[in-house]
């Protein structure tokens, strides 16, 4: 088993939130190939593959409304090389994107979507396009045993008042991917303000967020390994896991090789 705990953004107080999902996602990177031409004097002799990146993220917008508010789809695209020179019509653009879900099931439903929307958009101006998937993180599924201790033990320090459960995250974790094969928790804690991955992010309570974790964290491993063990021993029998180590390689590797 494992546990880890993160920063909850935007929340200065000393509060502590267990028990929550998180989205996971496959990445991937996108190369469109076109051909050169002087842009002044010859546009109409080159290949726009910038033109083809612009339509993909247009075609990629129009298909949001596809996508189910309870699946928490998520796919921010940017484009991460233009061109080479101003007077050269662009014909080496890449672009990546992460395609974010609740559920893996939705997460490939969109990243089928993702991957169409792509593809067309590189046939419609005549580039050629490589898309090259790699395996993210997988959604997060807290174990409820181990929440409960860590509940118990978060308690005693900061209070029941200040415990918020079953709030997922927004972003992703790759403590999703061991959740899958056996049990983990991912509480966030207090003491932080700012939004997450902003420059107005800053821990402002650096006991919430060093001391108070650390210390909650060592209480539930005691109670784990209490009494021989008893109540982890527990824990793993009643644990029921998504994949086994084998399907679980099976699938990023189907990821990787779609």
């Amino acid at each position: 088993m494992a546990m880890m705990v993160h920063c909850q953004p935007d929340t200065p107080e000393r509060k502590a939130y267990i028990k929550g999902g998180s989205t996971g996602f496959i990445g991937k990177t996108v190369r469109f190939k076109g051909k050169e031409a002087h842009a002044g004097g010859e546009p109409h002799l080159g290949i726009n593959a910038l033109n083809a990146a612009m339509a993909a993220l247009m075609c990629i917008h129009a298909q949001r409304e596809t996508f189910r508010d309870e699946d928490h789809i998520r796919v921010q695209p940017i484009i991460t090389k233009g061109g080479d020179l101003v007077n050269i019509v662009p014909a080496d653009v890449r672009m990546e994107t992460f395609v974010r879900g609740k559920t893996m099931d939705a997460v490939l439903d969109a990243n089928r979507k993702v991957n169409r929307a792509i593809r067309g958009a590189a046939y419609a101006i005549g580039a050629e396009v490589t898309i090259t998937e790699f395996p993210g993180y997988l959604p997060m599924v807290q174990d409820d045993e181990m929440g409960d201790l860590f509940k118990i033990n978060a308690t005693q320090l900061i209070g029941e008042e200040n415990i918020i459960e079953g709030v997922d995250m927004v972003g992703s974790t790759d403590i999703g991917d061991l959740g899958s094969i056996m049990p983990v928790i991912q509480p966030n804690m207090g003491g932080v303000s700012g939004d997450a991955h902003s420059q107005d992010y800053e821990i402002t309570d650096e006991e919430a967020v060093y001391i108070t974790p650390a210390k909650i964290m060592a209480m539930t491993v005691i109670d784990l390994l209490w009494n021989g063990a008893e109540k982890a021993i527990e824990i793993k029998k009643n644990f029921k896991p998504r994949f086994t180590r084998e399907s679980y390689l099976k699938f990023m590797d189907d990821i990787v090789n779609a």
